[in-house]
Order: C-alpha cells, then structure tokens, then sequence
C-alpha cells in the first residue's frame, strides 16, 4: 500500500458565511447505493486542516510509505496480487474522495465496495484496520523523535513537561523548595485503569505491534546494511504475524482475561517508566530548584484498577475475582522484584577486601542462607541472596508464586512491604557511605522507588457496586433480623435514621443460620474478601468503595452499615456517647454523581454525610480527606456535551466551597473516557482547566479502553503521558489564578445561558424527538456492537428486547462509542451552536430580548474573551473542535440510509446537520479560525494521514450492516461488520 504523503492535503473549509446552508448540501458528499446524490463536491464537510511542515515530517511520511509498502507486500504474498490491487484500487479511489472532492472516485468506489463478496469484504476491512494501526506506530514514533530533537538542540520545554511546570513557577515566584517539598510531599496522583466494554484490540495484536514499535524505532540508529536488512526482515515477520492473527476474540473476553491485559501494561511501561519517573522529578528539581530534598517527596505518583473489583452491570465480576486481581497483581510485582534483586545481586560483586560496608549491611549478610565459600568477601551480594531468599518465601505464602530461580536456602517471608524495603535501604545507605552512589542509580534505587509506589499489591483496587444493590441487600438484611420489614419502601429520613441507629450498635445484623438470597451473600463475599486483602496487603490494596448512581445520603450510609456487617468498619459510629466505640474504619466511602440532577445535588447530599453524629471522627481516621468521584459519561448522555461541562464545574466549585468550610480535604476522581463526549481529550489542558481549588494536589482519573493502548503501551510515550499528569496537577495546584479571570462572574453567568440553551437542544432531540431511538438503533451499529465480545460487561442494562428499548437504559460507553462508528460524535458538540445562537441573537438574557446588531457585537467580543482568558472555556472548545474534526456528514449520511423510514430519516438527520452548521459556524465566529484544528497541528497531521483509509472502513460496514440486517445468513458478513468496528476504532484513535 502506498504513503498517503503524495495525496494534495484538503483545501475545503469553513464557509466564511455565518448563513445557513441546505442540511441535503451539506451531507451531499458520500454517494448512495440506493439513489444518486445530488451533484456537490463530495467533501464539503469535511475540516480543512493546516499542511505539516515538510521537513519536519519527512520522517514520519518515509515511515508510513515503509510500513504501507511491508503491509502491501504481506497482503499480496498471504492473499494473492488480486487481494492486493482490489485494496490498492479502493485506497486510491478513496484517497480521491476524501481529499480532492472526486465524484467520479466517489462513484467508483461505491461501486466496487457494493460489488464486494463477504470474503473480499473481510480482506479489505482486514488491510485498511491494519494501515490504521500501522499509521499509528508511525505517529507514535515520530512524537518521540520529536521530543528527542527538541532536547538535544535544547529547545524551549513543551507545555506540559515538568521542566515547563517548573519555568512557570518560577515565572510566577512559586518555586521556593519549601513550597516544593510540601506539594511532593503530599500530593496523591492516581491513574486509574478500568476495563470497559470498548477495549477491541487483542492483547496478541498489541504485544506483535510492540515488537513493531521497537524495531521502527532501531531504524533511527545508524544501522549497517545487513542490520537494516536484518530490521526489515524482522518488521515483516511481525506484519506477516498480525495478518496470520485474528483481529477479533473467538469468546467474550473474561475478567481473567481483562486482569492480564492491564497487568501487561505493568510489564511494557508501569514498573520501569514510574521509577524512572520519581528520578526525572527528582533530577528537575534538583537542577531547577536546589534544596529539595529528594526522600522528601513521598509517593506522589501511584496506580489504580477497577479490573477485578467494579461490579456496577457486571455479573461476572465477584468475591473470585476479586481475590484473582489481587492475586495476579501480587504475583507480578513479586516475580518483577525477585528479577531485580536477583540481577542486582549479579551486578553487585563489591569485595570487602576492595570498599567498605556498614555494619548494617554486614548484618544483612550474615543472616542470608548463602554460605559460599567464594562469597565470604562480597556482603552485598550475600546480602542480597538473603532478600531474594526472603521474597521467594513472601510470594510463595502470600500468592503460591514460585519463582523460576529458586533460593539458595530457606528464609522468613516479610511481613510487609516495608520490611523489604527496609532491607533495600540498608543496601542503598551502606553504598552511599562507601564510594558507592553510582552503583546506587542504576537498578537498586528504581528499585527502591517501584517498592515504594507498589508495595506487594502493585496497584490499588476500586470497589464499585449500585446504590440500588446495596438497598436490596440492606433490606434483606433487615428483614431477616426482624428489624425492618420493608426498608425499601422506607421515605429517606427513615432510611438514615435507622442505619445509624444500627451503625451505633456493635452487633452485627447478619447471621450464618440464616438463608439469604445469593446476590446478598455474593455482596457480603466481596467485602469479606475485600478485609481479608487489606489484612494481608495492606489498607492501600483496597482503599476506596465507589457507589455508582449516589442519590442520596443513605445511599452512602449503606455501604458503610455493609462495610460493618463484614469487619471492615469496626466499632460503633455515635456522637460521643458511652455507647459510641471509635470506629475503625474501612474502604473509603466515595459517591459518584453522573447524571445532571445528581450533579446538582452533590453538595447537598456531602453537606448531609459530614454532618452525621460521629462522621467527623471516620474523616480523621481517613487523614482528613474525603474523595467524591464526578462522571462525565452519565451526565453528557443524561445533558449534552456543553451542559455535562458546566454542570461539573459548578459541582466541583460548589464542593470546594462546602470541603473548605468544613476543613476537609477534597480529592475529586474524574471518570473519563476516551472521547471528548465521555470527558475525554488531552490530559494537561483538562486538568489545568478545572474550577479554581479543585485540585490541590489531589487528583484521580480514570483511563478507559483503547486510551490505555495509545497511552501507554509505548514505554516512552507511557512515560510522557505520566509525566503530563504530575506537571499538569503541579501547575493546577500551585497556579490556580489562571482559572480566575478578572470577569469570572460575568462569563459563569453567560456559560448558565449557554447551558440552559444547548440542554434544552439536547433533550429535545435525544430524548423528545418522536422515533429517535429507532433511528439512533438503525444508524448506528449500537446492537453488533453488543455481539462483539470485547468486555466483560454488557452494553446495556436491559438490552435484549428491541420493543423495550430506551437511551435512559443504554450505557453511556456504547452510546459514545457508536456515534463515533458512524462518524457523527453528536456527543462532543451537539447544542452549541443552538446556544451560541441564541446567545448571541439576546434571547434567554433575563428578559431582555433581542437589542440589534450592537448588543450581538458586544456578546460575540464576550464570547472571544472567554476563549482567551478563562482555561475552561478554551479547553471546552479546544476538545470541540477536536470533536468536529473527526465528524464526517458525508460518512454520516450513508448510516442515515439504513434507517428504513424515510421521514424519520430525514427528521432527525436534517436537524443534526443543521445543528452541526451552527455549532461549525459559532465555534469559527468565537475563536476566528475557519479552518479546522489550526491550533492543534498534530492531531491535524493524525487525521491528515490517517483518515482517507478509515473512509473505506466506513463505506464498507454500511454496506455489511445492511446485507446482515435484510437478514443474509452469512457469518462472514456479521464477522466483516465486527472487524470495521475494531479498525474504525483504531483509526479514530479513541473508542469509548
């Protein structure tokens, strides 16, 4: 397959012209298999992004045409010269479509794409899905080239590096060590890995790519000849292998299967880049700003995992697996710390004879079971057989491990992490003393530092579980001892009154006598399982519980009366009373508030938790500090993109205020997805765009699906991506002015305008347009996307009857994931322009109604002045613009066609269209840029390469899905539309 490189980038843009076009002009561009489209050029939708610097991109270009050309010739030796030249001739044609507005190519290639047998189908989705995840290999080395470039001529730091956090503090006089020192030594940053049902990529493909990814990148040394070749040849075997693999699960994945693939990012980047991490942070500090103490700066940086512990929709995960990903988990840093004390024991052959030791170090030795003669003179090694004797035992009684290399002799297993810890220190302070600090930097201190961070658990597991699960289980528990027959029915006031009442009693409500149902005594497995890890690992292997759907107070007062129920809150809660004991407390209690209303009401519902008779004292006992968890995906299903934003700033802001009054420490945990629908985008502009005080150096985030793919399977990129995180929540934290512009009350007045407008637009068409579900269940692949077995957890939570059907009842993740497919992404932008509108014309303005050209003139400068000086406001239209870039009317309008009723087709794709040449039209008007992405050039260079093959993919699952739903038997069809969804998703780039 050839480099796109050669192929004129698009000249179509924006119409300069605010006025409204035709929604059948604008969505004019793909052809239809069914009736001609009228005769416009087949692009004019489609975003005009800047041209790359040529030089500069060489590189990238030569490596996409090297890829191309490996794939190509793969292609034609597995499959034949016809294989190759039928996906040569629809490259071309598509590339001609995409970028030249070619109806003739158009016309071609819906020809020949309808003409395709199911197994040509397949073949062509199969080489255009992996041109996708070539092309992305390609930008992902370039980015690193980049970087490298930029350090070695010494170039200004790019935002979000730790060295531009630092100039900026320093800028603004923030840099003292003293601030420094308590900011590390404080802070909590936690990537959070879940496993959503949107992760398509096998872990066979991604560990073949990885093996792509460091060759490619070898191609950059100074390679003889023969090792070029040799390089080359290598490459190939490994396309060869992903053509020879196939690109979907045979059986739904399990979360078995799910705790692997997340522990394989451990391996590739976690346990090496972390470290190396703490010693970049350290080194800039060092140079930057002399006096920070480098032991001072505490666990900062530490991860987390919902794999094995988030039941919320999913049955499948238990009190089993719990236990399995803690096991797993275990097992992984055990075998990763015994390989490291074994090498280091290799490394350190430091003779007694030739430097000296501590009597510490000597100590150490002499208790080891080593007894070798030719090791009398060498403490740190026998030392060091002594530790690798004590982790064997530790991972043999804790998990079962037993390592490959066994130990030389018998040993006491550790009783906690820190004891191992302890034993590396005594290694490190011994080395110190005597010459040895060189031998220190290079595997024993990264050493030290991945003890540090992952202790024995290596990774922090969530529980999650729904409010109404644990009312169903509460209730029972009720209604077995007699308590209380109908709790559920119960109004809230009664609820609270008699949890606590049971929360003040020492006694337990449950009995092993008694028969519960089986959910209840699965729920009472999984917290009994979670006491028993935190007994064993540690509180941090289980520290937090989150309650999906938090309506209100009781919701929370429930897990904690579960938590009782099962030891992991001991005590009495009380207010001081002889009958209060000092409760011990458990997991921390964390709400999640994810749609609209709930989001409103969440300072409401704290205020009311810490207000409980004895709930100041389970605060202390936490440190002081208490997590809320915000979810983006919820609320932009339940409000649209724009309202989702602004209703979590306000949350956010009116939490802050409630926590500060309260002298409580908040520490938000956003749950974000992939797209920007889901609360997605980059990571350093949306952390430094949060509401002012919201971080404070206290920040979790998840990171879901195939953004764990892009984000970290690359150790180089994984690393940046780390780095990003600590620089952005440094800068967040310490430069919190950037968040208060001058205005800020004027322009938080105009975004409650906007809101209240794009919402109604929102709702009125997702949720009050007659037939919208059948169109969205007809113009999407929402229901294959459920057949595919790419999760542990259902699409939906009532899914399977198409009468019953309702978007209330549809995750949010799916939802997301199939506007993508279709190329329509409604929910990164849907309502905007219906708001700027609005806006801008005076309506929705208290009253004041419309006041002619001058007062719009003087909104539109408002408009501009909140994209310039307010973070949040340009971040929200940085990720729309973003959003609209990737959106495709053209593409859109050929799912629109699988919509069997005409009206309803029209009714609700016109209206997208037009809504989406207003957003189009406001968006240009606020920020002054037609063209598409102008402040982004990467991701305009990504799409720029990228998305003419992901045109085919496109036009291909149209066509599979109407063969398989006008009911053709074939598998190869159902099979051909499930690979279009997983290359779809790797050439968006993003999924759910």
């Amino acid at each position: 397959m050839k480099s796109s490189a050669k192929v004129k980038a698009p000249q179509e843009g924006l119409a300069k012209s605010v006025g409204k076009t035709s929604p059948a002009k604008a969505a004019a561009a793909a052809p239809s298999t069914r009736t001609p489209a009228p005769d416009v050029p087949a692009r004019s939708t489609a975003p005009k992004t800047r041209r790359s610097r040529e030089d500069k991109d060489a590189p990238l270009r030569e490596d996409i045409r090297f890829l191309g050309r490996l794939l190509g010739d793969v292609l034609r030796e597995q499959q034949g010269s016809a294989a190759f030249d039928l996906v040569e001739t629809i490259r071309q044609n598509a590339v001609r479509f995409h970028r030249e507005g070619d109806r003739s190519a158009a016309r071609a290639l819906d020809t020949m794409l309808g003409g395709l047998t199911n197994e040509q189908a397949i073949q062509v989705v199969r080489a255009f899905s992996y041109f996708s995840h070539l092309a992305n290999i390609a930008e992902d080395r370039h980015h690193n080239r980049r970087r490298r470039v930029h350090a070695l001529a010494g170039s200004r730091a790019q935002p979000g590096s730790l060295s531009a956090a630092l100039q900026s503090l320093k800028d603004a006089g923030r840099a003292d060590p003293a601030t420094l020192q308590a900011f590390f030594a404080s802070a909590l940053i936690v990537p959070v890995l879940t496993a959503h049902p949107t992760e398509v990529q096998r872990k066979s493909i991604l560990d073949a790519e990885r093996e792509i990814a460091r060759l490619l990148a070898h191609r950059d040394d100074a390679l003889t000849e023969r090792e070029s070749s040799r390089n080359t040849e290598s490459m190939r075997a490994y396309v060869t292998t992903l053509w020879q693999t196939r690109m979907l699960r045979s059986s739904r994945l399990t979360v078995a299967d799910e705790i692997d693939n997340a522990l394989s990012y451990y391996r590739s980047t976690f346990l090496t880049e972390i470290p190396a991490l703490y010693d970049d942070v350290s080194a800039e500090l060092h140079d930057a700003v002399p006096g920070v103490r480098a032991e001072g700066l505490g666990r900062f940086l530490q991860m987390g995992s919902w794999i094995g512990g988030d039941r919320d929709g999913n049955p499948n995960v238990t009190a089993q697996t719990l236990q399995l990903a803690i096991t797993r988990q275990a097992t992984e840093i055990f075998a990763h710390y015994l390989e490291e004390v074994h090498l280091l024991g290799a490394e350190l052959s430091v003779s007694q004879l030739l430097a000296g030791a501590s009597d510490a170090l000597l100590t150490l030795a002499r208790r080891s079971p080593d007894d070798s003669p030719h090791r009398t003179d060498e403490p740190y090694r026998r030392a060091l057989i002594g530790v690798y004797a004590r982790l064997a035992a530790t991972a043999r009684e804790w998990v079962g491990h037993v390592p490959h290399r066994g130990a030389v002799g018998d040993a006491r297993p550790y009783l906690d992490a820190s004891e191992f810890i302890s034993d590396l220190n005594t290694v490190v302070a011994s080395l110190m003393a005597h010459h040895g600090g060189a031998l220190v930097s290079q595997r024993l201190g990264p050493l030290v530092r991945a003890a540090e961070v992952f202790g024995f658990h290596l990774a922090s597991i969530d529980l999650r579980q729904s409010s109404d699960v644990h009312e169903a289980v509460i209730a029972e528990l009720f209604a077995k001892a007699g308590v209380e027959a109908n709790y559920a029915k119960l109004d809230e006031d009664a609820k609270l009154a008699l949890l606590l009442r049971e929360l003040s009693e020492p006694r337990a409500l449950f009995s092993p006598y008694l028969d519960y149902s089986q959910r209840t005594r699965d729920e009472l497995a999984v917290f009994a399982t979670a006491r028993d890890i935190r007994a064993r690992f540690g509180p941090r292997a289980v520290r937090n519980y989150i309650i999906s759907h938090t309506e209100t107070v009781s919701d929370l007062v429930e897990v904690m009366l579960l938590q009782k129920e099962t030891g992991l809150f001991q005590g009495a809660l009380g207010s001081g009373s002889a009958k209060a004991i000092e409760p011990k407390v458990g997991a921390m209690v964390i709400p999640l508030f994810e749609t609209i209303a709930d989001l409103r009401n969440a300072p409401v519902i704290m205020r009311e938790f810490f207000d409980i008779p004895g709930m100041s004292a389970v605060v202390t006992q936490q440190g002081g500090e208490q997590e809320v968890m915000l979810g983006y995906s919820d609320s932009n299903k339940d409000g649209g993109f724009l309202t989702s934003n602004w209703e979590l700033y306000k949350a956010e802001l009116a939490l802050v205020r409630l926590f500060e009054e309260k002298g409580i420490r908040l520490r938000l945990f956003h749950g974000r997805g992939g797209t920007v629908g889901r609360g997605g985008g980059p990571t350093y502009q949306a952390i430094l765009s949060q509401p002012p005080g919201t971080v404070k150096g206290q920040i979790r985030l998840t990171e879901q699906g195939e953004i764990i793919a892009s984000k970290f399977a690359n150790p180089e990129i994984g690393r940046r991506n780390l780095e990003t995180i600590v620089a952005a929540t440094l800068e967040a934290t310490l430069l919190p002015s950037r968040n208060q512009p001058p205005r800020l009350a004027a322009y938080e007045k105009v975004m409650q305008t906007l809101s209240d407008t794009a919402f109604a637009a929102y709702r009125n068409l997702v949720y009050e347009t007659p037939g919208f579900t059948d169109y969205f269940f007809s113009a999407t692949p929402i229901a294959e996307i459920a057949e595919l077995n790419i999760g542990s957890r259902p699409a939906s939570r009532k899914f399977s009857d198409p009468k019953n059907r309702r978007i209330e009842d549809l995750r949010a993740i799916p939802w997301g994931f199939s506007w993508g497919q279709c190329r329509l992404l409604i929910t990164g932008w849907y309502g905007f322009g219906s708001a700027v509108s609005a806006y801008l014309d005076g309506e929705g303005e208290d009253g004041k109604g419309k006041d002619g050209d001058a007062g719009r003139e003087k909104r539109l400068d408002t408009l501009r002045q909140m994209v310039k000086r307010w973070p949040f406001f340009a971040n929200l239209l940085s990720n729309m613009d973003m959003v609209l870039a990737k959106t495709d009317l053209a593409v859109a309008s050929r799912y629109a066609e699988l919509v069997a009723d005409e009206k309803l087709r029209k009714r609700v794709f016109d209206r997208i269209v037009s809504e989406w040449q207003s957003t189009s039209q406001a968006l240009a008007l606020i920020t002054g840029h037609e063209e598409r992405l102008a402040d982004n050039p990467l991701l305009a260079r990504s799409i720029k390469n990228r998305f003419p093959y992901l045109d085919p993919l496109n036009h291909l699952q149209v066509e599979l899905l109407r063969r398989h739903r006008a009911g053709e038997s074939d598998e190869r069809a159902r099979r051909g539309i499930h690979l279009s969804i997983n290359g779809i998703a790797a050439g968006l780039r993003n999924t759910g």
